[in-house]
């Protein structure tokens, strides 16, 4: 778990995201919420859309020491540091090739973002995340765009895509 902090404050009065990752699928959620919310506003956004779809972890590792007693990345797990910093900045990307111009409505963008994020092909694994958590690889806007009838599709070209 991490937190970005710093983000321009939306109409939402959101300022912040906290990025929540699985160990094992790399499934990662990306929750708006703002900097100024206490520790039990935080576990309970935390229990609103991380454990209601997952159940209670066994352990919690922060990439950020905020004083709490909880596994830290850097004393047990070194190798989450380098993975947090490269979704992080995955995501610092992913959003600003898709907010617009005002930067007030990032936080409406989130729940796209994630999915993206999460249906990418990892290339350690050659797998997205929701095929390694779900076996299944969800359905995409472009999967329901029904093709013209006369265009015709090469095997070759969907093996390949």
């Amino acid at each position: 778990m991490d937190f970005i902090l710093g983000l321009p404050h939306t109409t939402r009065r959101h300022n912040s995201i906290m990025v929540v990752v699985d160990r094992f699928s790399k499934m990662t959620h990306f929750v708006p919420y703002s900097k100024t919310s206490n520790a039990s506003k935080v576990a309970s956004l935390y229990f609103r859309e991380i454990v209601r779809l997952h159940g209670l972890p066994k352990s919690i590792v922060l990439y950020r020491d905020l004083r709490t007693k909880l596994k830290f990345s850097t004393t047990y797990h070194p190798q989450i540091d380098g993975q947090t910093k490269v979704i992080n900045c995955s995501l610092g990307n992913l959003l600003r090739s898709l907010v617009d111009e005002s930067l007030t409505t990032w936080d409406l963008i989130i729940p796209r973002t994630e999915f993206t994020y999460n249906s990418l092909t990892n290339h350690t694994t050659s797998m997205s995340t929701f095929e390694i958590a779900h076996s299944l690889t969800p359905c995409k806007s472009l999967d329901l765009v029904p093709l013209d009838p006369h265009v015709r599709v090469f095997e070759d070209g969907v093996a390949f895509a």
